[in-house]
């Protein structure tokens, strides 16, 4: 059973860091690229960062370029997200995904759908 299990949200103040976990089991992990989404309140999944199979190629959304950082640890069968300088839009439950029909950006008509709780990020004074 794949299973893929997200942690490290929570509240933080602007300007804030976080950085989330997220532990893979049930699949060959390091064949498959690895993305993280998230949803804001009233929005749909938005694509955040995505990952290549070796963790040596990262891609992420345009506005979060230098605050936000992937990574990934195959040995662990884990893949991370730092984020810094945090805003208030950045509030979300953020998720990690496989797509392996999408290129690098995940889109929700090629990926699959978050199978995780996710994790909720708060920003906010």
């Amino acid at each position: 059973e794949v299973q893929l299990v997200e942690s490290g949200g929570g509240l933080v103040q602007p300007g804030g860091s976080l950085r989330l976990s997220c532990a893979a089991s049930g699949f060959p992990f390091t064949t498959y690229y690895m993305y993280w989404v998230r949803r804001a309140p009233g929005k749909g999944l938005e694509w955040v960062s995505s990952i290549n199979r070796g963790g040596d190629t990262a891609y992420y959304e345009d506005s979060l370029k230098g605050r936000f950082t992937i990574s990934r640890d195959n040995g662990k069968n884990t893949v991370y997200l730092q984020m810094n300088s945090l805003k208030p839009e950045d509030t979300a439950v953020y998720y990690c995904v496989r797509a392996p029909m999408c290129g690098v950006r995940y889109e929700e008509t090629c990926g699959e759908k978050p199978i995780g709780q996710g994790t909720q990020v708060t920003v906010s004074s």
